[in-house]
């Protein structure tokens, strides 16, 4: 792993907040900050208190931080201003901050809709099952309805439905693993170890990175 090469008093902390920090973003953003020759760095907090850790990315001038499963929709709590796409989606995983006004966005959705657009070409008449209902999965039906997919939740308290689903498309909107569907169904898990999670990470932090920086990956 290659870091910026040098980090100094003008270096620019960027971070992301989640309930167990992870280190892909680290080496994804870090690389590259290294490849555009920006002088910043990014780092993964695992926090309890997503309220306190976004105070402290105002009281350091943190200039944008991601937020994951389960503040993206309590951290709307905490900031100044929202973009159009998270009044409707009403979750955020993306926070820019200029001069300690705060503004939400989502760029979740973004590669939802991509992954989805890629489904509903191949299967535009199966039937879409979202699993969840959290900050996430609120993305993820946002995209859904741009897609033109009709879909149905699975919550908690339904969780047993998914084993008598057959022919249609399942997107794993929680962060439980190895879900067990029928092989007749299309399934999309936003779980980062798996295939289709991965694609999805790289996607919305693609996007992220603009946000951050105004430079395309």
């Amino acid at each position: 792993m290659r870091y910026f090469h040098k980090i100094d008093k003008d270096t620019l902390l960027y971070a992301s907040f989640a309930k167990k920090a992870g280190s892909k973003g680290c080496a994804f953003f870090n690389e590259l900050f290294l490849h555009h020759q920006i002088n910043a760095i990014y780092k993964s907090f695992s926090v309890e208190d997503i309220e306190g850790a976004i105070n402290a990315a105002k009281t350091l001038n943190i200039k944008g931080f991601a937020i994951t499963m389960p503040f993206k929709q309590e951290a709307l709590k905490h900031i100044n201003e929202t973009s159009e796409e998270v009044k409707k989606i009403r979750a955020a995983n993306t926070i820019i901050n200029k001069d300690n006004y705060l503004k939400a966005y989502n760029t979740d959705y973004i590669a939802a809709k991509q992954v989805l657009g890629d489904s509903f070409k191949k299967n535009s008449r199966k039937k879409l099952y979202i699993l969840g209902d959290g900050g996430y999965s609120k993305a993820v039906q946002y995209a859904a309805s741009l897609v033109g997919f009709q879909y149905e939740l699975i919550t908690r308290n339904k969780w047993e439905d998914i084993k008598n689903i057959k022919n249609s498309i399942i997107y794993n909107c929680t962060p439980v693993e190895q879900i067990s569907v029928d092989s007749s169904n299309g399934f999309i898990d936003c779980v980062t170890t798996s295939l289709t999670g991965q694609r999805l990470s790289r996607i919305q932090a693609e996007h992220q990175f603009k946000l951050y920086t105004g430079a395309q990956t």
